[in-house]
Parts: structure tokens; C-alpha cells; sequence
């Protein structure tokens, strides 16, 4: 697809799309030939509903369905994850901030909007069978180049029967909007100073724990220890109502899910597209989901069965 020579491409994401940006008229054209339907309307409708609920998103400027783009405002490029490289100092400071806005999403009750072809979008629930779906990426892309045939055959078994398990386990019924990929990256700094938020199209009704998880055991930012329990205790500091205890268990669970998930589309990323960088990342997902597991005995088996088969991995 060709644009006008004001239009120049940018960096792209883990996404089928691509986005050209417009420096005249401060916009983003996004252009997306596959999964339109995921990235062009219910990018929209998503973006809308935290418009709506005093959540900086792009908002929409024009689109053309047919010809597979929508142009979006453009709220800069400079993310948190850059600001920390770019040696910004008090992390927890802005980690506060972006803990507020979260908290603003989880307030969100509407879950039905118009996209801009005047369709009705329902915002979906995170059931439990897509949790496991996603998990599965893990077995199904990187367990899958790792071991033999009938290694990998008895490792599926047991490893989706631990997954269940762990699915069952979870406290907290679905009933928070949830970013789903809320993380340093998607967190944009824009000319006022303010925080806006971006890749908004995979939202859904889930577990108060998910957006948590992602933004504290983020695979792209090696956040501290120190910090990680800093902005988990202000998080529960801001959220008084919440059972400790129950939702520490939903956390860790919710945790280990996504990053084995997170492992399973690298490798996706790097096999199928050849978006190898994303291989480096999955060291630190190792190393998070160890971590995780260490601290909740529900993690036996689920541990036994990944130190079988990948013992560097996986402390004793």
C-alpha cells in the first residue's frame, strides 16, 4: 500500500500491522491487511471506551476499512521503558502514576461501544479456555523445538493437566477490564507529561490480578526486586478492599501463565516471522517465571515437569 511521501514508516510491533507516521498533522496511520477486524475496529472500540472513561488513547481521525488502514492521533514516541533507558531517575515515582491509571481502568463498567462502522462491539471475558489457549503457545512453539517426539507428547499431557489445575485455582471471578498487555511499552509519555496508553485492541473482562502481573514481571524492562514489591504494595495500598491473600494467589498464577505464553509467541515471532530479536527476551521470562513459582506451593508439579525437561532452567 502506498501513502503520500508525508507518511513515513515507523517502528512496528509483535502485530500484523504496520503505522506510518505523519509529523504535519501529528497522526499515526495504522495499517493492517490481516486480523482487520482485531486491529482496526476493535481497536477503535477499545480506544473509545477509555477515551470515554478519561484514559489518554489515539483517538480516531478517519479511516478507510476497505482499503485496510485508520488514521489515529499521535501521542508521540517516546514510552516509559524509553524514559527509564534514557536514565529517568525515580522509576517508582512514575510506576505510582501508572499504578493510578490502572486503577482507572479496573473502575471501567461499560463494556458495549460503537466502532466507527457503527457496529455494536461487546468487550468479551478472558473465559478460562482462552487462558489455556494461550498457555499452550508454550508447548506448541518453543516445547516443540526442544524435545523428541515422545518426550514432547508425554510433556503436553502433563503439562496441560497442570495448567488446568492452576486455572482452577484462581479467586478472582472476571469482572475487571483488562488491558492484557499492560507494560512499559504500551505506556506512552506524550508532550503534556501525561501517560497514555496504547496496543489497547486485546482488552477484556478479566481477573483484577492479569493487568498487575504484566506490568510488574514485564519481560522487557528487568524491573528490580526491590521495585517490583515497592509498586505491588502501593498497588494494594490504592486498593484497600482487596484480600491479600486471595489475590497474592491470583497474582503468582496469572504471572507464570503470561510469561509462559510470552515464551510460546517469541518463539512464534522468531520461527514463523523471523523476528528474532524477540529471542533474547526469553532468558529473563525463564527467570520470572522460576522466581514466581518459588513462592507458592501450587507450583509443585508445574515445576517438576519443567525441571525434568529444561534443568538449566529451573532452580533445585
Amino acid at each position: 500500500m502506498q501513502f503520500s511521501k508525508d507518511y513515513k514508516k515507523i517502528k512496528g510491533d509483535a502485530s500484523f500491522r504496520k503505522f506510518y507516521r505523519n509529523k504535519k498533522t501529528k497522526s499515526i496511520l495504522v495499517y493492517a491487511k490481516k486480523e482487520k477486524n482485531k486491529n482496526l475496529l476493535i481497536y477503535d472500540a477499545i480506544n473509545k471506551i477509555l477515551i470515554k472513561n478519561g484514559i489518554i488513547a489515539p483517538k480516531l481521525l478517519r479511516q478507510n476499512y476497505k482499503k485496510n488502514y485508520i488514521e489515529i492521533e499521535d501521542l508521540g514516541d517516546k514510552t516509559i521503558y524509553q524514559s527509564f533507558l534514557n536514565k529517568e531517575k525515580n522509576h517508582y515515582l512514575i510506576f505510582k502514576k501508572v499504578i493510578k491509571i490502572l486503577n482507572k481502568i479496573q473502575t471501567i463498567k461499560n463494556k458495549k461501544i460503537k466502532n466507527f462502522n457503527n457496529r455494536l462491539h461487546k468487550v468479551k471475558y478472558y473465559e478460562k479456555n482462552i487462558l489455556f489457549d494461550e498457555v499452550k503457545l508454550f508447548s506448541d512453539w518453543y516445547v516443540n523445538t526442544k524435545l523428541t517426539k515422545k518426550k514432547l507428547s508425554i510433556f503436553k499431557y502433563r503439562f496441560n493437566k497442570e495448567i488446568k489445575f492452576l486455572l482452577s485455582r484462581l479467586n478472582y471471578k472476571n469482572d475487571t477490564f483488562v488491558h492484557r498487555d499492560f507494560h512499559v511499552s504500551n505506556l506512552m509519555i506524550n508532550s503534556n507529561n501525561q501517560i497514555g496508553l496504547i496496543d489497547n485492541q486485546d482488552a477484556l473482562i478479566g481477573n483484577k490480578a492479569y493487568d498487575l502481573a504484566s506490568l510488574i514481571d514485564d519481560v522487557r524492562y528487568k524491573t528490580p526486586k526491590s521495585l517490583k514489591q515497592k509498586i505491588y504494595n502501593y498497588y494494594l495500598k490504592t486498593n484497600k478492599k482487596i484480600n491479600k491473600k486471595k489475590f497474592r494467589n491470583d497474582f503468582v498464577i496469572l504471572s507464570v501463565l503470561r510469561n509462559l505464553k510470552i515464551i510460546g509467541i517469541f518463539m512464534r515471532l522468531s520461527d514463523r516471522d523471523n523476528k528474532k530479536k524477540y529471542l533474547k527476551l526469553i532468558p529473563y521470562a525463564w527467570h520470572m517465571i522460576d522466581n514466581r513459582m518459588s513462592e507458592n506451593n501450587l507450583f509443585i508439579n508445574l515445576k517438576l515437569i519443567l525441571k525434568t525437561n529444561f534443568p538449566k532452567l529451573i532452580s533445585s
